[in-house]
């Protein structure tokens, strides 16, 4: 379950047994410029604030913004047909269960919804994982070891077994920590199903596009496929709920 906050035409989503002092100011890129609390960004058209709170904690913030075509014209509104409905309450809702669950995941922090004539802009705010490095970042500077591409693959295996679909399995959003666990990222649009081998099949094949996309872009990739091939076999070997 989640708690709803509402204030004249926004919301704000906090996880149910958050003891945070959030306010819709948190989702605002200024207000933490203000206080010199930004520690970092990554920019393009998911662009990432990662700002300071309560001291020391670091916390990611995102804005939701539409990709393709119909970007270009609504960049960053969304038809509003109520609150549950709403990406944001959607991966905000998922984010918790999976964070419930103990699936290595960000932890939710707080998500925001401003309405206005009928039109909803949203924003998401997790926790940031420590010395986070991308998996086609790494794999941009060195090959991974049998262990990495091991982990990587039993990290799949842990959420598909959970019935968990990720709408947009690529290297970018698995990320490893300073200490090499594996995390994954951006839940948009996600869910969870009952396990099925098709649609967990077409979540490997998204990811394995991926590796051949990311291979294409960057003058050095070290990536083979007998590393996919490694890959798999641990997802195989763990994904399996007999």
């Amino acid at each position: 379950m989640l708690k709803v906050e509402k204030t004249n035409n926004q919301y704000l989503l906090l996880p149910e047994n958050s003891q945070l002092d959030i306010h819709h100011k948190w989702f605002n890129v200024q207000y933490w410029r203000d206080q010199n609390a930004i520690v970092t960004s990554k920019q393009g058209r998911a662009a990432a604030w990662f700002v300071k709170y309560h001291g020391d904690q670091v916390a990611v913030l995102k804005h939701y913004w539409r990709g393709g075509l119909i970007g270009k014209l609504l960049s960053d509104q969304y038809l509003y047909t109520g609150l549950e409905n709403t990406r944001v309450f959607q991966e905000f809702k998922l984010l918790s269960a999976l964070d419930a669950l103990n699936l290595p995941v960000p932890k939710p922090i707080a998500a925001n919804v401003e309405v206005r004539f009928g039109i909803y802009r949203a924003d998401i705010m997790t926790e940031a994982i420590t010395g986070a490095k991308s998996l086609c970042e790494k794999l941009q500077q060195q090959a991974l070891s049998i262990h990495e591409l091991t982990s990587v693959g039993i990290a799949i295996a842990q959420f598909h077994r959970q019935g968990v679909y990720h709408d947009d399995l690529n290297i970018n959003n698995i990320l490893f920590d300073h200490a090499g666990k594996v995390y994954l990222i951006d839940f948009d649009k996600g869910n969870i199903r009952p396990p099925e081998k098709e649609w967990q099949q077409s979540n490997l094949d998204r990811l394995k596009r991926s590796f051949k996309k990311e291979a294409g872009k960057w003058p050095t990739f070290f990536f083979t496929e007998e590393d996919w091939q490694t890959l798999v076999e641990a997802y195989q070997n763990n994904v399996s709920t007999d």
